[in-house]
């Protein structure tokens, strides 16, 4: 008598041909995110902790100068001894060096991410340069007012003035710092993505730090010199 064996199927390993396949993140059986195959839970991660850190340092800084113009205004209205100063005109040269600086620097960016490594590291050295000339020119203007007998201690005015440009001038002194340590770790990525992401997340978070110091300038000449 013959056995008939009815409703049998062929026997496949897991994973292998058509059979199921262990889910990914995706559900699908691969680590896809963002659109790029990559053994990391997430590409952008490394890039997005240099702009995150960038914010909560602009944020602290804010708050600083936040404060001591808080401590400018009050001081302007409860004194009788304020003596407004006369603008050097230097510090008209250093303000188009600063507004100059944050061109070049966003042209330095976009090169980075064009892989044009050789333009990228040109205008950012440009940029270090419109820097260095900036600090020089408020030295020169300290050395203005020094040889006009006006000190830090001369007046209120002048105390704000030489507190303020200093302490801007000490971060941006910082700015500086990043750009040079930057161009002189920029490297041709190739074909590594997580490089490419990485450098651009860095030159991403220098540029808003010094548009930063840009914006915080043109706050403080206006306040300095023209608010009453």
């Amino acid at each position: 008598m013959a056995t008939t064996v009815t409703g049998t199927r062929p026997l496949t390993k897991k994973g292998i041909g058509g059979g199921p396949k262990p889910p990914g993140p995706n559900g699908n059986g691969s680590r896809k995110r963002n659109g790029h195959d990559s053994p990391f839970p997430d590409l952008e991660s490394s890039a997005n902790r240099y702009r995150i850190g960038m914010w909560v340092a602009m944020a602290a800084i804010l708050m600083m100068f936040t404060a001591l113009t808080s401590a400018y205004v009050v001081r302007t209205a409860s004194s009788d001894d304020w003596q407004p100063l006369t603008m050097p005109r230097i510090l008209l040269l250093s303000t188009a060096l600063i507004v100059i600086s944050s061109g070049t620097l966003e042209t330095a960016r976009r090169k980075l991410k064009d892989a044009s490594i050789t333009a990228h590291r040109r205008w950012l050295m440009l940029t270090v340069a419109l820097g260095i000339g900036f600090l020089m020119s408020q030295l020169l203007a300290w050395r203005q007012l020094v040889r006009q007998g006006i000190y830090v201690s001369s007046n209120p005015h002048s105390s704000f003035f030489y507190l303020l440009t200093a302490t801007h001038g000490v971060h941006l002194l910082g700015g500086l710092v990043a750009l040079v340590y930057f161009a002189l770790r920029t490297r041709v990525p190739g074909e590594n993505q997580l490089a490419v992401v990485k450098a651009q997340g860095a030159a991403d978070a220098v540029t808003l730090y010094w548009h930063f110091m840009d914006v915080l300038w043109l706050y403080l000449f206006v306040l300095l010199f023209f608010w009453r």
